[in-house]
């Protein structure tokens, strides 16, 4: 019997040996290591329109923000910080002339969105993600590819600068 528990004393310590060094071997600095998110949401294209941004200089791009039903509803309700299972994702394009357009109006003067460029994701979830403020970060290529992790890891750092909102940048459009 003391055989038995002894056996069974000493798996025990190992295993837990084991975790503690798997978990250890995941911190850096003293802080988990972030975790990005490595596939798209489902269902993302169905989400509402949060707002609308045109980047310039050298990215001189499109975008359409949408949230997912919990990100609408945090945002009408002025709800900080973002309640979990909150989804914003960020659909980017070239900016491009619209000769069509252009032609009807009789002057250059409208633009469209062109090729996809990325399509960025942030997820709630302030136990997985704890490492960075509670928000995983997403970035893919047009080709549905995620983004190398030295990408990802700007992610947290410039998102980080906008503490009084949660982190995030895009504020709902009226």
């Amino acid at each position: 019997m003391r055989r038995i528990a002894f056996v069974l004393v000493a798996a025990a310590s190992m295993a837990s040996i084991a975790g503690y060094t798997a978990h250890a071997a995941k911190q850096t600095d003293g802080q988990a290591a972030p975790v990005f998110v490595v596939e798209s949401p489902a269902g993302y294209r169905d989400f509402m329109l949060i707002s609308v941004a045109h980047e310039a200089g050298s990215l001189n791009s499109l975008g359409a923000v949408l949230g997912n039903d919990v990100a609408i509803k945090a945002y009408r309700g002025k709800t900080l910080p973002y309640p979990d299972g909150t989804i914003i994702a960020a659909l980017h394009y070239s900016h491009s002339p619209s000769e069509e357009n252009d032609r009807i109006f009789g002057k250059p003067q409208s633009f469209v969105p062109g090729h996809p460029t990325n399509t960025q994701f942030m997820i709630k979830d302030s136990q997985k993600y704890a490492a960075t403020g509670g928000w995983g970060f997403g970035h893919f290529g047009p080709d549905g590819k995620p983004g190398a992790e030295t990408l990802m890891k700007t992610c947290f750092p410039c998102h980080a600068q906008e503490r009084a909102r949660d982190l995030v940048f895009t504020q709902y459009m009226p």
